[in-house]
């Protein structure tokens, strides 16, 4: 059994080596025969995407996969720890020892770059602190750890709407910027659903050893018609002229929906977008002023000439 796991290892680091070797050529680097390659790699094929792709053509590894950077998992990495002690050495070829070490010297020093990567990350990114609280801890990067290691977090959460605090577990799936905010989408096992939630109301995250699956979940459907956070289940189609004085702005805006834009002949911009919440949008249109006139919903134009109405009262 240790014999075979020595040669699935040379394989495999001789694929990776050579792509294209034939079973010839890897009988030789094992020192076994071409039926011993062709059982080992029949086992291998459960562990490594290799591919032949025809007579003479040899093997390779499919599509991106390589075996370094080691990418081990927690459980990986303690079962390959463990190998010196639960198998006879001295029955090893010589240099298993120093070549075990060097593996674990290579995984240990990867996981180290990675996490300083993001500890770099999350110093340069500055977030801000909410008005009501003299300090803000930043959690910024403990759940960008999680979302790579797929580790699901305890966490304390304050619900502003209920002003409310409760503990939960969440799955972190995606770290969302909106409006100088970051948001986690992730799935919230105290609803049984997929929630977003705001970065400063969190209150403690702390990684457990938990792993998750996201299935079939797809950050695009579930932000589709979005105008930025604030999700709804309507499907509000919006008709907005904008002047010429602002027309090549409106352009310029990084939107994370697709809107239509049609340039009219006296340089003003008919803009239309189909939106599930009004209240994000009705705040951008806001923001031209004047120079941004609602044409449709109809609904929506009358609430906002009432809204006007009640500012005009306020200032007059």
């Amino acid at each position: 059994m240790t014999e075979k796991m020595i040669r699935i290892f040379k394989i495999l680091n001789a694929i990776q080596a050579r792509p294209g070797i034939s079973a010839k050529e890897l009988a030789d680097v094992c020192e076994t025969t071409e039926r011993t390659i062709y059982r080992d790699l029949r086992l291998i094929d459960l562990i490594a995407p290799i591919t032949n792709e025809g007579y003479g053509k040899g093997y390779r590894f499919a599509g991106n996969f390589a075996i370094y950077p080691l990418n081990f998992t927690e459980q990986e990495a303690l079962v390959f720890s463990m190998l010196p002690s639960v198998i006879d050495t001295s029955k090893l070829p010589p240099g298993f020892e120093s070549a075990h070490d060097k593996v674990m010297a290579t995984h240990f020093k990867e996981k180290s770059r990675h996490k300083d990567i993001i500890e770099n990350i999350a110093e340069v990114i500055q977030m801000g602190t909410p008005a009501y609280r003299e300090e803000s801890e930043n959690f910024l990067y403990p759940v960008i750890q999680a979302i790579l290691a797929q580790k699901t977090i305890d966490a304390v959460y304050h619900t502003q709407s209920r002003n409310e605090t409760t503990e939960r577990k969440i799955d972190p799936y995606f770290l969302v910027p909106r409006d100088q905010r970051f948001y986690l989408i992730g799935y919230c096992h105290l609803k049984n659903e997929v929630r977003t939630f705001r970065l400063s109301r969190f209150r403690k995250v702390v990684i457990t050893n938990k792993s998750f699956d996201k299935g079939d979940f797809t950050i695009t459907q579930y932000l589709k018609n979005t105008w930025s956070i604030e999700r709804g289940e309507e499907h509000i189609h919006f008709k907005v002229k904008f002047s010429p004085a602002v027309a090549r702005y409106v352009k310029e805006e990084e939107m994370f929906v697709r809107p239509k834009m049609t340039d009219l002949a006296d340089g003003s911009l008919l803009f239309e977008v189909t939106v599930n919440h009004e209240r994000e949008f009705l705040n951008w249109i806001f923001q031209y002023g004047p120079e941004a006139e609602i044409l449709e919903p109809k609904a929506i134009r009358e609430k906002v000439k009432e809204q006007l109405e009640r500012w005009t009262t306020r200032y007059r």
